[in-house]
């Protein structure tokens, strides 16, 4: 049965929200990480830092999507034009598929090239892929240009929802907006 309510419910307001801080924080770590002369220890630190997140937004994104399988979004307003309902639909699509893309080839390039995980280490989680520096190779391309990919949607999410709250002003973004509450 379709949500007729207008706005998200509190619990997809905070998925959205907490992984919006967590992707808009890994993603210049992501950067800044890989960059040379670097202090061993910050970059170390980064490094654990993005790995760790990494996998707290896959087990989020996953629980995302479930509650969204069981709790549809709120329609747009019939203000939206059908081109923009389009556009929207595939946008958060190719963000979905992107949000596994990413963890799943950031955990893979890490296992394979023989790496820790320090939070699933610690829970005594199995490494699940074998060590491979080829398998390693391929998932640090998969997730670089993964990772240009969710930059450029990201960068288009966010521009899209200033467009809609600042210039049209239309309710697309108070659907979301704020993060706790609605």
């Amino acid at each position: 049965m379709p949500d007729t309510r207008s706005t998200y419910r509190p619990p997809a307001r905070l998925l959205h929200w907490s992984m919006a801080v967590l992707i808009l924080a890994t993603i210049p770590v992501g950067l800044l990480m890989t960059q040379e002369g670097l202090a061993r220890t910050l970059q170390n630190s980064l490094y654990i830092f993005h790995k760790n997140v990494g996998v707290l937004l896959l087990i989020l994104v996953l629980l995302r999507l479930v509650y969204r399988a069981r709790r549809q979004p709120p329609p747009l307003p019939a203000s939206v034009p059908d081109w923009q309902h389009r556009i929207a639909g595939l946008s958060h699509l190719a963000l979905y598929a992107l949000l596994v893309i990413m963890p799943v080839a950031g955990y893979i390039r890490v296992r394979a090239g023989g790496f820790p995980i320090e939070a699933l280490d610690a829970m005594g989680v199995p490494g699940f892929v074998p060590r491979s520096d080829a398998l390693a190779e391929t998932a640090q391309t998969i997730h670089y240009f993964g990772g240009l990919a969710l930059m450029a949607l990201v960068a288009l999410h966010i521009g899209a929802a200033l467009h809609h709250a600042v210039i049209r002003k239309d309710g697309v973004f108070s659907r979301i907006w704020p993060p706790f509450g609605g």
